[in-house]
């Protein structure tokens, strides 16, 4: 999106400072001290030298964000006020499905201003909504930040607000905020305090309201119900607070209701959320697995409620997370405990106090029945189970060792029926990726660079030919829309584009770019041609694959020159490879045909080996041999031609 500024999005998240024509800043991504993030405000790309991250304000929007692509756009869109047009002209039903939708956030967002201007400007709102808060040891900040707020216990108070508003009465009630009895409508969070629950990009979805009367006849929380934008299964309170500091310390603290997080917070202990008193859903645990694979799961003293939560841990294993717990003292929960304890204390104890599943489930579940032979074997049986979900096969093997050790049994036993119950209810997890199917790294320009089954691969040539194919296409990006000037012995010269001279010699040898994302983007310029367009990087830029952005990003970003400070101070005058372009392309056209053609010689003389030494078959493939390595010879002499001239 042209009007997005990459360094307007960044400096939300990132203190920028200048250096030269470039911003710089710490990392988002990871803890640093020295900074070696930069964003290039001419070229509207970033990259962080940290962790080799990369692209454009879309692309940090995924990666800091976790958007999908389509969400990155609209956020992008909301925030400069740019319309998105849709690819298709959407139905009437779609329409009129998305109008709802918009008018439900429109609605929640007029409540949750009308609660905290209740709890913070009407009497009955301070005197009861507010004190309560303060009573919890809130601080003003932290309110704020939650928006919190207070139904008014008038009846219809809200009600009558909203429809003077405007807002319609029929989605009113689909929301949740109204209910509509014998032809009376009425508050439904009327005398509650209300917590708004926000998308992860911070729109309210729907609100938590929590009585603070004393009859047990009336519940005591209250949710939004079910609507077409609040599914409470898919959200975790607080996520959207949370998200910064969970990628930050790679590390996601689990807790049961609002107040629980809101205390964290206010402890200093940011990267918690909670699951809002329901169990832990599938949903909620790949919410939770866009950020980070490390779930910490925070337990007050409830055994029971403990034991009704282990289908949670099964959830969180069977996803290939990480899962730790820790355990709250008796009678504590996590906000109780974070409001006695000073912010460097709480952090101590639950870094102290983790515990593995298995040791956290053995100790809960043989407490009362430690010497009990066949609920020993009951409990082994279930942790075999737990660690069959798990979709790593060394995870696995790691936690049979585990579980053989602490309960003092042989691990081929264990394995056994490990094996047992992988084989009946987890057999399409036994199937472990093939190696070719395994990307390369896409963070470095160097594809191989970081790749250590690469580097150990025999075949050398192999990893060259992805080197100048790497190369070609890096020609294509920086300078594929230049004219140069082709050389022809006997013939003018012509001119044509640097993309178009590629394409041509790649197909006029009918030769193929192997890498899979070098390959995807070489086709994106094969289209551009056959459709009489020279594609530019800006094009390649706001493309969905964030592959291929991170890649034409890195390209970018390398200008591979020397720097102004060293040829001013030393008087070094090197010749770029933009002095001559066609023989800078030429160069890496004939190293790219030449690779190829000694591939070709070496499965000939494999062939030579295997072939019958009367037959025909030998005259004809020696003949081919002499072909082609007159052939290399001649790329040969043409590649020291270019190199000393």
């Amino acid at each position: 999106m042209q009007v997005s500024r990459i360094e307007e999005v960044i400096a939300d998240y990132v203190q920028l400072k200048r250096a030269g024509s470039n911003l710089k800043g710490l990392s988002p991504f990871t803890d640093e001290k020295t900074p070696s993030f930069v964003v290039s405000p001419a070229k509207q790309i970033f990259k962080c030298f940290s962790t080799g991250k990369g692209g454009t304000v879309v692309s940090f929007l995924m990666e800091k964000e976790h958007f999908s692509y389509p969400e990155a756009l609209r956020w992008l869109a909301d925030r400069f006020g740019v319309q998105i047009p849709e690819l298709t002209q959407p139905s009437a039903e779609e329409l009129a499905e998305l109008n709802e939708r918009e008018s439900f956030y429109i609605i929640n967002e007029f409540a949750k201003n009308t609660f905290s201007q209740n709890m913070l400007e009407t009497d009955e709102g301070k005197a009861i909504g507010l004190s309560y808060f303060e009573e919890r040891g809130f601080r003003k900040d932290i309110i704020e930040r939650f928006q919190l707020g207070y139904c008014l216990n008038k009846g219809d108070d809200f009600t009558k607000k909203a429809l003077a508003k405007g807002y319609k009465l029929d989605y009113l009630e689909k929301v949740g905020l109204v209910k509509t009895k014998e032809d009376r409508s009425f508050d439904f969070f009327r005398g509650r305090v209300m917590f708004p629950i926000h998308s992860i990009s911070g729109r309210v979805l729907g609100f938590g309201g929590r009585t603070l009367m004393a009859d047990k006849k009336i519940a005591k929380y209250f949710n939004s119900p079910e609507s077409v934008i609040y599914n409470k299964s898919e959200i975790l309170y607080g996520l959207y607070f949370a998200k910064g500091d969970i990628v930050k310390y790679d590390e996601c603290l689990l807790c049961e209701g609002y107040t629980d997080v809101i205390s964290m917070h206010q402890a200093g202990m940011q990267h918690v959320v909670s699951s809002s008193g329901t169990s832990l859903t599938k949903e909620q645990v790949k919410l939770v697995k866009r950020y980070t694979k490390n779930l910490t799961i925070l337990y007050d003293g409830d055994a029971a409620g403990i034991k009704a939560s282990f289908r949670g841990i099964d959830l969180i294993l069977e996803e290939g997370m990480n899962v730790k717990v820790v355990l709250f003292p008796d009678g504590e929960d996590p906000d109780s405990f974070s409001k006695t304890r000073s912010s460097s204390e709480l952090e101590t104890y639950i870094k102290t106090h983790k515990q593995d599943f298995i040791t956290f489930k053995s100790s809960i579940l043989l407490a009362d029945g430690l010497n009990d032979p066949l609920r020993k074997s009951e409990l082994i049986k279930d942790m075999v189970h737990s660690v069959s979900l798990m979709p790593d096969q060394i995870t696995r093997s790691v936690y049979v060792q585990e579980i053989a050790r602490q309960f003092d049994i042989s691990e081929s036993i264990v394995n056994n029926e490990l094996m047992r119950l992988r084989k009946s209810t987890m057999a399409k997890q036994l199937q472990e990726p093939m190696l070719n199917d395994v990307p390369l790294p896409k963070e470095s320009v160097n594809l191989l660079s970081d790749d250590p089954s690469l580097q150990n691969q025999p075949d050398s040539a192999a990893k060259e030919e992805i080197i100048h194919e790497e190369e070609l296409i890096r020609l294509m990006i920086k300078y594929g829309t230049r004219e140069v000037l082709v050389k022809e012995l006997g013939n003018e010269d012509k001119s044509t584009s640097v993309i178009e001279l590629i394409i041509q010699e790649i197909e006029q040898d009918d030769l193929r770019i192997e890498h899979p994302l070098l390959r995807e983007i070489y086709g994106i310029f094969m289209d551009g041609i056959k459709d009489n367009t020279l594609l530019s990087t800006s094009y390649l830029k706001r493309i969905e694959n964030q592959e291929i952005v991170a890649f034409v990003s890195d390209v970018e970003s390398d200008d591979r020159e020397l720097s102004h400070n060293w040829v001013s101070k030393y008087n070094i005058y090197t010749k770029s490879e933009a002095d001559d372009l066609y023989e800078s392309v030429m160069n890496v056209i004939y190293h790219f045909k030449l690779i190829k053609i000694e591939q070709h010689i070496q499965k000939i003389q494999q062939e030579l080996k295997e072939v019958n030494p009367q037959g025909e078959d030998l005259v004809l493939l020696l003949s081919e041999l002499m072909m082609y390595a007159k052939i290399k010879n001649e790329f040969s002499e043409k590649l020291g031609r270019i190199i000393t001239r």
